[in-house]
C-alpha cells in the first residue's frame, strides 16, 4: 500500500506539472482548505488503542480532500479538474500543512498520509471520470438522485478506508485482522460520519453557492472537533487517575516499581491478540493496572508482590478486596468484576480476568517480582503446567506469540 500510494503521488504530480493546474483559483481554494485543516491537526493517539475519535487526527483536511474529490459543479458551472490534479492538491496541501508540525517534532503518521492518499484516490476515480464524461448526468443527473449516489460512494470510500487501516495496523501489529476491522468500522460512527457528511454537504454547497460555501461548512466539523478534543483531554486525564491510584502499590512497597503498567500493556496486547473490542480493551487495561490494589489490605507486602505464589484462598481474598477498592472509584462496574474473579480457576472466570491472570503471573515468574529466577522461557512453561486449573490455555499460547513478535525480554520497571 505504501508503493501504490508513492507510485500514485508520482504519476499525480507529473501529470498536473506537465499539463499545469486546470482551473487554478478553485484548487487554491480546496488546497487552503486542506492545508487549514492539517494545521489544527490534534496531537493524539492514532495507532490501535486510539480512540475512534483519534483515528483522524485531521479532520477538516479529510473533509476538504472528500469535497474536491467529489466536486462536480462550482455556483452552476461544471468543473474539468480530474483524478491526478485531484491526489496531486491533495497532497500538495498536506505536505503544506505537515511542515510545523514535522519541525515541532511530531509530524503525521505514514500510515493516515498513505490512507488520505488512497482512499482520496478511491473516490476521485468513481466519480471524476463519470462526472467529466458526461455519464454521470445521463444516468444520476442532478437531483436528489446525485446526493444520494453522492452519499453512496462516501460509505464505499468510508469502509475502503476502514480496509485500509486495518490492514495497515495488521501489518504494523500483527493482530487478527477481523477485530481490528470491526473497530475501524465502528470509528466511522464517530468522527469518520462526520468526515463524510461534511465533504458531501461541502461538495454540494459549491456546486451551488461557490466557493463562499467553504467556510460556512467548516463551522461545524470545526465544532465537532473541539467536542472530540475535550472528550479525548478528559479520557487522557481519567487513565493518569487509575494509572496514579494503581501505583500506590508501588508506592507503598507491596509491588515492584513497573509491575502494574507491564502487566497492563502485556494485557492488553494479549486481548487484542485474542480478538476483544475495543471497548472491552479499555475494560481489561483499567482492570490489569489495578490488580494488585487489594494487597493494601496486607498487614506485611508479600515478599516480591507476587500474589502467583500465595495459597488459593489468600490470592482470592486480596482480590475481593481489590474488587471492592475499585467499586468506589468510580471506573465502569466491569473493572470491578474483573479485579475480583482474577484469582478464581479460570473456567469460571471472564475473559478478561483470564488475561490478568496469566499475564500477572507471567510478570511474578519471570521479572522482577520473581526475583530473577528462571526468566521469561521458564515462566511460560511454568504458566503451560498450570494450564489444567489456573491458565487458560489459548491465553497462555497467545502471550507466548505476543512475546515472541517483542521479544522475551520483560519490560524494565519503572
Amino acid at each position: 500500500m505504501y508503493g501504490a500510494a508513492a507510485v500514485l503521488t508520482l504519476y499525480a504530480l507529473g501529470d498536473t506539472l506537465w499539463y499545469g493546474v486546470t482551473e487554478p483559483g478553485i484548487a487554491l481554494a480546496f488546497g487552503v482548505l486542506i492545508t487549514l485543516g492539517e494545521l489544527s491537526r490534534w496531537g493524539v493517539r492514532t495507532g490501535p488503542c486510539a480512540l475512534p475519535a483519534e483515528r483522524e487526527p485531521a479532520p477538516l483536511g479529510a473533509a476538504g480532500a472528500l469535497a474536491y474529490a467529489l466536486l462536480g459543479q462550482i455556483a452552476g458551472q461544471p468543473t474539468t479538474h480530474g483524478v491526478p490534479q485531484v491526489v496531486a492538491v491533495v497532497v500538495a496541501a498536506a505536505l503544506a500543512g505537515a511542515v510545523p508540525h514535522v519541525a515541532a517534532g511530531h509530524g503525521p503518521a505514514l500510515d493516515h498520509v498513505v490512507r488520505r492518499v488512497l482512499t482520496v484516490a478511491f473516490a476521485a476515480v468513481c466519480f471524476q471520470p463519470l462526472y467529466n464524461s458526461g455519464l454521470w448526468g445521463e444516468w444520476v443527473g442532478h437531483g436528489p438522485y446525485h446526493a444520494l449516489f453522492l452519499a453512496l460512494l462516501l460509505v464505499l470510500t468510508a469502509l475502503c478506508d476502514a480496509v485500509l487501516a486495518a490492514a495497515m495496523a495488521r501489518a504494523r501489529t500483527g493482530y487478527p485482522y477481523g477485530p481490528l476491522l470491526r473497530d475501524e468500522l465502528r470509528a466511522l460512527l464517530g468522527i469518520g460520519s462526520a468526515v463524510c457528511a461534511t465533504g458531501a454537504v461541502m461538495a454540494l454547497g459549491v456546486a451551488v453557492a461557490g466557493l463562499w460555501a467553504l467556510p460556512v461548512f467548516c463551522v461545524p466539523l470545526l465544532l465537532t472537533q473541539l467536542s472530540f478534543r475535550r472528550y479525548a483531554a478528559v479520557r487522557t486525564t481519567y487513565r493518569q487517575t487509575i494509572t496514579s491510584l494503581a501505583r500506590a502499590t508501588e508506592i507503598a512497597g507491596y509491588t515492584p516499581q513497573g509491575h502494574a503498567r507491564r502487566v497492563a500493556l502485556l494485557s492488553r496486547a494479549v486481548g487484542r491478540e485474542l480478538g476483544l473490542s475495543e471497548p472491552d480493551l479499555t475494560v481489561l487495561e483499567y482492570a490489569a493496572l489495578m490488580h494488585d490494589i487489594g494487597q493494601l489490605s496486607l498487614v506485611d507486602p508479600v515478599q516480591g508482590g507476587a500474589t502467583a505464589s500465595l495459597p488459593p484462598a489468600e490470592q482470592r481474598r486480596i482480590a475481593l478486596l481489590g474488587g471492592a477498592v475499585v467499586r468506589q472509584t468510580g471506573v465502569p462496574a466491569e473493572v470491578a468484576v474483573v479485579v475480583e474473579r482474577q484469582a478464581d480457576p479460570y473456567r469460571e472466570q471472564p475473559l478478561s480476568a483470564r488475561i490478568v491472570r496469566a499475564v500477572n503471573a507471567y510478570d511474578d515468574l519471570s521479572g522482577e517480582s520473581g526475583g530473577g529466577l528462571g526468566g521469561p522461557l521458564s515462566a511460560l512453561e511454568q504458566l503451560r503446567l498450570g494450564t489444567g486449573r489456573d491458565y487458560q490455555p489459548e491465553v497462555v499460547e497467545s502471550l507466548a506469540r505476543v512475546l515472541s513478535r517483542g521479544g522475551l525480554t520483560p519490560s524494565p520497571p519503572g
